[in-house]
């Protein structure tokens, strides 16, 4: 269990990144993390075994935030609208905000396809889809990405 215990203090902090630009938010990434850790001490020796633990928890993460945004399928209300934004801890807060106003399944697209580099078929096999939704959810979000620069460069 020690190799378990290094693992999570080396890599914790990246998976938590990773948690982040997937659900948008520190709490839900936590939530994500620890989740899929939780997952990892259970199948540790097998997973080891493997030499893949980070790819394993950051499937499972994947899986994880597909399930959940399945789940809900629509937007968080809030009764006020806050006077202030968050603050962005893990990286370039304009990139974050355009990403979050993509659809999510075309955001998880975007994230595995350069976050993680995935070829399309991986990412068609972690999201339960067909390669080519794939590409077209990478397709539509790179529009609507390309077309928001554009109207801010018109400003």
């Amino acid at each position: 269990m020690e190799d378990f215990d290094e693992f999570v203090r080396t890599r914790g902090d990246a998976l938590l990144r990773y948690g982040y630009v997937l659900s948008g938010n520190s709490e839900d990434a936590a939530d994500l993390v620890q989740e899929a850790l939780a997952r990892l001490g259970d199948a540790w020796p097998r997973v080891r075994k493997k030499h893949d633990p980070e790819g394993y928890v950051r499937t499972t993460m994947v899986r994880l935030h597909i399930k959940s945004w399945r789940r809900r399928r629509r937007e968080d209300l809030v009764a006020a609208v806050p006077d202030h934004g968050r603050s962005d801890r893990y990286g370039d807060a304009d990139l974050w905000a355009e990403l979050q106003n993509l659809p999510r399944k075309q955001r998880a697209v975007i994230v595995l396809r350069y976050y993680e580099d995935l070829p399309d078929q991986e990412i068609a096999e972690i999201l339960g889809v067909s390669r080519g939704t794939v590409r077209s959810q990478a397709a539509r979000a790179l529009d609507k990405l390309r077309i928001k620069r554009v109207l801010q460069e018109a400003r």
